[in-house]
């Protein structure tokens, strides 16, 4: 059964997609199923992965009953996707039935047989969709920048994750925080690193070893169809995101070692 990591802040700018479609690409290449997930009605992801989101069934139809999971999924570069697009900001007031945070755990429980990790973009907001990818997820990441709004919207998670674990997900854990755009020489980056590593242990968690560094190829390389690693593989930049996958592969719990379920 998969393992499913929602990338979520409620700050945006953070580079949360960047870091949803790293992970996804970056765990594929290295042999594991994976299955991206766009609940973000900017579609982003969709687009970074280079996904059909104008003319295919989205995870839109998919929450409304719609459409079924094979007739969504879409193949690019060895991830699966579950495509997102502008109908999906209408959630909060189409999807007012009796269990609405469950709908995206009870779609996807059919085929989560089929991948070894699912991972789900969320908006940039507490919202319906952010609570659906909580009670879905069986672990967060939590992407930041150096800066003291990002900061803040870190500590602001707080009280949804324990609320979503009272109610709806108990087993729910926060993977890590990670640090995006991070350039060591900054006195506020550093200032920002020690705070996050605070607020990472009151979360029950850590601040990864790994930072992702500031890069221009990060922006570049989705509008070229590619990942980081193929689009300046010797980066220093897509050495820090190798850096990450390996630290995710290695997490205890994660099922990842040896890839075992291949």
């Amino acid at each position: 059964m998969a393992k499913t990591i929602a990338i979520t802040n409620q700050k945006g700018g953070v580079g949360k997609t960047t870091t949803a479609g790293t992970i996804a690409s970056g765990l594929a290449r290295e042999g594991y199923r994976v299955l991206a997930v766009d609940l973000d009605p900017q579609g982003n992801l969709s687009f970074c992965l280079g996904a059909e989101i104008d003319n295919s069934p989205t995870v839109y139809e998919l929450m409304k009953g719609k459409a079924i999971p094979s007739a969504v999924i879409q193949n690019n570069n060895g991830v699966d996707v579950i495509p997102s697009n502008i109908l999906l900001s209408s959630a909060e007031l189409e999807f007012a039935k009796m269990g609405r945070e469950f709908l995206l755990r009870r779609c996807l429980a059919p085929v989560a047989h089929r991948y070894d990790v699912i991972v789900i973009d969320t908006p940039p907001a507490l919202n319906l969709l952010t609570v659906n990818a909580y009670t879905a997820a069986d672990y967060l990441i939590i992407p930041m920048s150096p800066e003291v709004l990002s900061l803040l919207g870190v500590s602001q998670l707080r009280e949804t994750i324990e609320l979503v674990k009272s109610i709806y997900n108990p087993d729910i854990e926060v993977l890590g925080i990670l640090l995006n755009k991070y350039n060591r020489q900054r006195l506020l980056t550093r200032e920002v690193e020690d705070m996050s590593q605070l607020i990472a242990r009151e979360l029950g968690s850590k601040v990864f070893r790994s930072k992702i560094r500031t890069a221009v190829a990060m922006a570049e390389a989705p509008a070229h169809g590619e990942s980081i690693y193929t689009y300046a593989p010797k980066s220093n930049v897509a050495k820090d995101c190798k850096n990450l996958i390996t630290e995710i592969i290695a997490e205890k719990g994660m099922g990842l070692h040896g890839k075992e379920n291949q």
